[in-house]
């Protein structure tokens, strides 16, 4: 018997024992010539042959068909079932026990069959945790955690409680901000430069397109720690180059990193300190790192290669299994604790706003409070809104500077968004922002003058 720890991240399945990771590979099917590959070798065909290739079946696992006309019977859960019997097959185990991290998408339905799949494989799950909780080790003294991870079409934001131990406070998914909608952008790039530079299309062809895909890992690994990528791909008996600026694939990857910027902020207050705990995927993820410090602030934890696993391994691999298994979503610490700092402060990361333009008018931000709602508040500055506005309170919310920050609080029962997503009671604002308030709503964007910048 040996107990195993898999973590279920469609961006690369990741199983290990109590020395290694074992298995590695992203929740790929081909379905080919009436035979079904699964993981690393149907991914080296995904552009060669696209049509026959499934990548969603994590996402939508469920025991609906796949809708090829060609598999009438095969369904997503036979998919997922695939890979971990070949998990199973990697590992040589004939009784494995296995540990399971679990994402936050997936719902009650799913982990049922999850489950389901598992037992009819003969494979006993004596563990299953969030995946957050299970790659948290230790406490961050001072801070608040969230962690951060991203699968193939979504990224994954998890609030993490520090009372006693580790436990999932509230998690956020952003739909098609996985790695899989980067890649797409960072191939189209690439192939720019090739025929800008060597004359060489190579999406021309779906090999040489393949081919990129095939090395984009590695470029990216050089993106990182460089400031231009040599590139380079053989086909057809000839070598193409090309040089691309790292900063050319960030500029790429903007829209998607800006988003979870935005919504990563969204999720503390303006008197908390973050800390921003990474997978090693989204740490490869060129600029990714330095732009959450940058725009969101705190401190930044890069986790090790499968460090969820581990984590979920390191903690329940003497639970025994009673009959039934639930998710866990808080676990203890095995790890020391981190006392975090803070080293660099929100107007020296981002510039302060000094003024609320609403519609051609800017409102001084000041010491005391600027509020906005649809009443007229004694005693202090408002903005009176239209009170027919759905959604809108008399004392909505308020904007003051205080202690070199802009802070937003919000005082109404139907929220306050910040560049679209709620804010939890508080924030601190930056130069561009925008604050919607009511729905469809009103907006106000953040700005400053030129004699108070910087």
């Amino acid at each position: 018997m040996s107990r195993l720890a898999a973590h279920i991240n469609d961006a690369g399945i990741t199983v290990l024992d109590s020395e290694r990771i074992i298995y590695r590979e992203p929740g790929f099917a081909l379905l080919e010539d009436g035979q079904l590959t699964i993981g690393n070798l149907a991914f080296a065909r995904a552009r060669i042959n696209p049509r026959n290739i499934q990548h969603r079946f994590w996402a939508k696992l469920s025991s609906e068909p796949i809708a090829d006309r060609r598999f009438p019977q095969l369904t997503f859960a036979d998919l997922a079932s695939r890979q971990l019997e070949q998990v199973i097959k990697v590992s040589g185990s004939r009784d494995p026990e296995l540990i399971l991290a679990v994402p936050c998408w997936m719902d009650v339905q799913s982990l049922g069959l999850l489950l389901g799949i598992a037992g009819e494989l003969g494979i006993r799950v004596t563990g299953l945790v969030d995946s957050a909780v299970a790659a948290t080790r230790r406490e961050y003294r001072n801070a608040v955690p969230v962690h951060v991870d991203m699968s193939l079409h979504a990224a994954m934001l998890t609030r993490l409680a520090q009372s006693g131990n580790v436990q999932v406070e509230k998690a956020e998914v952003l739909d098609e901000c996985g790695v899989y909608v980067l890649y797409e952008a960072w191939i189209n790039t690439i192939a720019e430069a090739f025929v800008m530079q060597s004359r060489f299309d190579p999406l021309h062809t779906a090999e040489t397109e393949q081919l990129l895909l095939n090395r984009l890992g590695g470029w990216l690994t050089q993106a990182a720690g460089h400031e231009q990528v040599e590139l380079e791909i053989e086909y057809g008996g000839a070598t193409y180059r090309a040089v691309i600026e790292s900063l050319s694939l960030v500029a790429q990857a903007a829209p998607v990193y800006q988003l979870l910027a935005s919504k990563l902020r969204a999720l503390f207050r303006a008197d908390e300190l973050p800390a921003i705990q990474i997978s090693d995927r989204v740490a490869r993820m060129p600029g990714l790192a330095a732009m959450l410090k940058a725009r969101v602030g705190g401190e930044i934890y890069v986790l090790e290669a499968g460090a969820t696993a581990r984590g979920a391994l390191s903690r329940l691999r003497d639970r025994k299994n009673g009959g039934g298994v639930s998710l866990l979503r808080q676990l203890p610490w095995d790890q020391s604790p981190v006392e975090v700092v803070e080293e660099t402060s929100v107007k020296a990361r981002s510039g302060t706003p000094t003024h609320l333009l609403f519609g051609s008018k800017a409102y001084a931000i000041g010491n005391s409070p600027l509020d906005l709602g649809s009443q007229q508040v004694e005693g202090s500055r408002s903005i009176v809104l239209d009170s027919d506005m759905p959604g809108l309170s008399r004392r909505h919310c308020s904007l003051v500077l205080q202690n070199g920050q802009c802070l937003l609080q919000d005082h109404s029962r139907y929220g306050t968004f910040l560049n679209g997503h709620r804010i939890s009671s508080s924030a601190a604002l930056q130069v561009g922002d925008s604050v919607r308030i009511g729905s469809p709503g009103f907006e106000f964007l953040l700005i400053t003058t030129d004699e108070n910048h910087g």
